[in-house]
C-alpha cells in the first residue's frame, strides 16, 4: 500500500468508509496531529475560535488540498513526512519511543492507551485538536489511540520515515 492510498483511505474514514462524504473526527485528528505546526500556522497566525478548522472545507480541508500556496501532494509530502518525524520524536522524548518505532518498523505494532497517549501529547496540541474535531477530550485520545499505530504503521510501508518525495512518486501516474 502506497502513501497516495494511504490518504484516500483516510479521506473515507478511519476504517476506508465515509459515511457523509466527509472525514471523520478522528481522520481529522490523525492528518490534524500529523500536520500540527503547519495547520497551526496556516495563514501566518495561531489557533483561532471560529477559524472554521473544522470542517474540511476549511482550513485543515484546505491545507490538505493544497492550501500552501498551491504547494498541493508536494507541500502535503513535506507536511507529513515532517509530522511524521515531529510526533516520533515527541514519543522519544517522552520515554515512549519504542512504541513509536515499532508503529514505523516492519514488526508487530506496540499498542499506546489513551492515558499514555495524553503523557505524550502536549495540553495545546490536545485542546487544537478537541477544538477542530468536535470531540470531546476522551474520544479524541481513545480514538487516536486506536488509529494512530495503524495510520503511522502504514504511511511508513519501507519501515521508514517517507521523504516528501515518496508521495509525490506516489500520486504520480505510473
Amino acid at each position: 500500500m502506497g502513501l497516495l492510498d494511504v490518504l484516500t483511505g483516510m479521506r473515507n474514514g478511519p476504517r476506508g468508509h465515509g459515511g457523509g462524504g466527509g472525514m471523520s473526527p478522528i481522520t481529522m485528528a490523525l492528518l490534524g496531529l500529523l500536520a500540527y505546526k503547519a495547520v497551526k500556522n496556516f495563514g501566518g497566525a495561531g489557533p483561532r475560535a471560529g477559524s472554521g478548522m473544522a470542517t474540511p472545507s476549511g482550513g485543515l480541508g484546505d491545507l490538505l488540498k493544497g492550501g500552501l500556496g498551491g504547494a498541493g501532494l508536494g507541500g502535503l509530502g513535506g507536511i507529513l513526512s515532517g509530522g511524521l518525524g515531529d510526533l516520533v520524536k515527541q514519543f522519544q522524548n517522552a520515554g515512549k519511543g519504542d512504541v513509536a518505532d515499532s508503529w514505523v518498523s516492519t514488526g508487530e505494532n506496540k499498542p499506546i492507551g489513551p492515558a499514555d497517549l495524553s503523557q505524550v501529547l502536549t495540553p495545546e496540541q490536545i485542546a487544537f485538536l478537541t477544538e477542530r474535531t468536535g470531540l470531546s477530550r476522551e474520544a479524541l485520545l481513545a480514538g487516536l489511540s486506536e488509529q494512530l499505530p495503524r495510520a503511522v504503521d502504514e504511511l511508513t510501508p519501507q519501515g521508514r520515515l517517507p521523504a516528501p518525495q515518496d508521495v509525490e512518486r506516489a500520486a504520480s501516474p505510473s
